[in-house]
């Protein structure tokens, strides 16, 4: 993940929350107040829009929106049950917990934002997809030097032995190539 968040923004961001919204779930309610008073769980809480493929999330929504009211998943269990959520987070302090929110204008809220992180398996993929694209660039360049190299001693060959067509041919290949760039 990009930046850190600490967890005294989180802290101030649950509590934005939790006075502005009202959640369909009271216990969820209930388990957000013990998650911001609890500094050393706050600092393993990450909020995330996108929360495929990771090992403990929860999700939670507000009366105004049309989504399941809370689900707690951990290691491809799934339970609506808050007390089971919590009793995983109090037993396992040291885990991160993946949190989504859904309510009105969440894509617009800029206190969400200063919270929102990026799932960490995504990340890795784009990080991992921008490594092979670098990859294949420096390779397409290295070959590309190589073909310029090839194609140069081949002109002076034929500049030496007085081809004029070979010449020709081959300066009209080099042109195309600076031509691509």
């Amino acid at each position: 993940m990009g930046e850190v968040i600490n967890g005294a923004e989180k802290k101030y961001f649950i509590k934005w929350f939790l006075e502005k919204y009202e959640l369909q779930n009271r216990e969820a309610e209930w388990l957000l107040q013990y998650i911001a008073s609890n500094d050393h769980i706050l600092e393993r809480v990450h909020f995330i829009d996108n929360f495929k493929n990771l090992p403990k999330t929860i999700l939670i929504s507000t009366k105004c929106v049309q989504m399941t009211p809370f689900k707690f998943y951990k290691n491809r269990r799934v339970t609506s049950d808050v007390e089971k959520a919590f009793l995983d987070i109090h037993n396992n302090p040291h885990e991160d917990i993946y949190i989504g929110l859904f309510f009105k204008d969440r894509s617009v809220s800029p206190e969400y934002a200063a919270v929102l992180e990026t799932n960490p398996q995504e990340e890795a993929k784009e990080t991992d997809a921008l490594v092979s694209l670098q990859a294949e660039l420096i390779l397409d360049q290295a070959v590309k030097i190589y073909r310029l190299s090839k194609l140069y001693e081949q002109i002076d060959r034929a500049l030496d032995a007085r081809d004029k067509e070979q010449f020709l041919k081959l300066t009209n290949e080099l042109k195309q190539i600076e031509e691509l760039g």
